[in-house]
């Protein structure tokens, strides 16, 4: 396989050829890359900048990149086609990556990476740009994880679940003194997330706690902008297509709602027997119960299952119980949001999914200790569930089932955030150049 494929034999040329100076160029590699970034791409192509779509081929088969990409209607310029364990994908980026960047400035162009939020590949693109003294557009910067203060709940009875008072702790959760920063969890988008930091240029927040947090840090304020978060676009826009998915078709249980969505795939929490069987014992039990449950299975879950002797037991509850809907990934946002929208409850250890829920206003229970997006938790629209006990678990989704307090919390990650992003990056490059001197941040040149 070559390293860097094109989308023509003549691309590089083509680009030279292009009058702009600024080449925008919008990083993606997993399913949450394209469906954050890609609103991006087309808000730059219609006000018409050069951009280019670059896919670093981490998420290569139909189910996670072919047939969203396909749905989206775009297709990327060039490929890295990187492979193999974590070490090797992020070297195999910062390399590929750095030639191609290194082409363009060959040929006078000054590349402006946009790269998205704690992925592998805003860290290992944004240091690609660094080399080549690019600063990059970090979309949905500055996302950290907060953990409740435990210790200060204690009161709360951890240790005997008779005893544990949800609506206490739903309460508990809801007041930003309650939480602290500190975690490393999730691994290792928080170590993803903080070094692409340092290499960015433009931080774009999704929410004023976030704002907060980067400027506490010592990032610029000028170059702090709260935008929301570019889901908000692609979510609406899949609402509105509802129309073209036939998801309640291939799933009739689904289509007058009353049911949880399941979604398992943290490393800490697939490679933790503990924390994972706790998850698993809160879904068993639904099924058991008769409960309408989907679980939407990904590499990582089915690997946990395997190593847990769950599989069979799994495979057997999905064939007798036709509440319960045991499915590999979906390749069609629209698909998954039209059947979110209608869900009594999502139960994830996901980040974009707890974004997404707000939006929607189906009420979210994050399968974690923290969440990176604590703004919707003391928002009100989703709730810790820690990974601890399955009984525990259960109790807090019976708390949050068609809970309507929950599904009438203000949505709190805007609407056309698109253009307001494009709107901060075109407002830098009015005054300079995304890469920024010390002079000229301080005035002195």
């Amino acid at each position: 396989m070559n390293e860097v494929t094109y989308r023509s034999t003549d691309f590089l040329d083509l680009i030279a050829g292009h009058p702009d100076r600024h080449v925008h160029l919008i990083m993606i590699a997993t399913k949450p890359d394209i469906i954050k970034q890609v609103p991006l791409y087309k808000e730059l192509k219609k006000r018409g900048h050069l951009v280019l779509l670059g896919h670093t081929g981490q998420h290569y088969d139909e189910n996670l990149s072919g047939g969203m990409l396909k749905e989206f209607g775009v297709q990327p310029d060039f490929n890295l086609n990187v492979r193999g364990a974590m070490y090797e994908v992020v070297s195999q980026i910062i390399g590929r990556l750095g030639l191609v960047m290194e082409e363009l400035k060959k040929r006078d162009k000054i590349v402006i990476p946009y790269v998205h939020g704690d992925t592998t590949t805003a860290m290992a693109a944004s240091n690609a740009g660094y080399c080549h003294g690019f600063a990059s557009v970090h979309v949905e910067a500055g996302i950290r994880t907060l953990t409740p203060k435990y210790r200060e709940a204690a009161d709360h009875h951890w240790e005997s679940v008779e005893d544990f008072d949800v609506s206490h702790w739903y309460n508990f959760l809801q007041n930003a003194a309650n939480w602290e920063r500190g975690s490393q969890e999730p691994y290792p988008e928080q170590f993803n997330t903080r070094a692409s930091e340092a290499a960015t240029g433009v931080h774009l927040a999704p929410h004023e706690l976030v704002k907060h947090f980067l400027e506490s840090e010592g990032y610029a304020a000028d170059r702090v902008f709260v935008v929301g978060n570019t889901v908000a676009d692609a979510t609406l826009e899949a609402l509105e297509n509802a129309a073209a998915s036939d998801i309640f078709e291939k799933y009739p249980v689904l289509k007058d709602g009353d049911f949880v969505r399941f979604c398992i795939h943290r490393r800490e929490n697939c490679t933790s027997e503990i924390r994972f069987r706790a998850i698993y014992d809160a879904m068993k039990s639904l099924i058991l119960d008769g409960k309408k449950v989907l679980l939407i299975s990904m590499f990582q879950t089915e690997e946990a299952l395997k190593r847990y002797n769950l599989k069979e037991e799994l495979d057997t509850l999905a064939k007798n119980y036709p509440t319960f809907i045991y499915s590999p990934v979906w390749s069609q946002y629209t698909d998954v949001i039209v059947a979110m929208s209608q869900a009594a409850v999502c139960a994830t250890d996901s980040g974009s999914m707890q974004e997404e829920m707000n939006i929607m206003g189906v009420p979210c229970v994050t399968l974690r200790f923290g969440s990176d997006r604590s703004e919707s938790i003391m928002n009100g629209s989703n709730i810790i569930a820690p990974p601890i006990d399955g009984k525990l678990i259960r109790r807090i989704i019976d708390f949050a089932w068609n809970n309507e307090y929950m599904r009438r919390r203000p949505k709190i990650y805007g609407e056309n955030v698109s253009e307001k992003c494009i709107d901060a990056v075109v407002k830098v490059l009015a005054e300079g150049e995304v890469f920024r001197t010390e002079e000229e941040r301080l005035h002195l040149g």
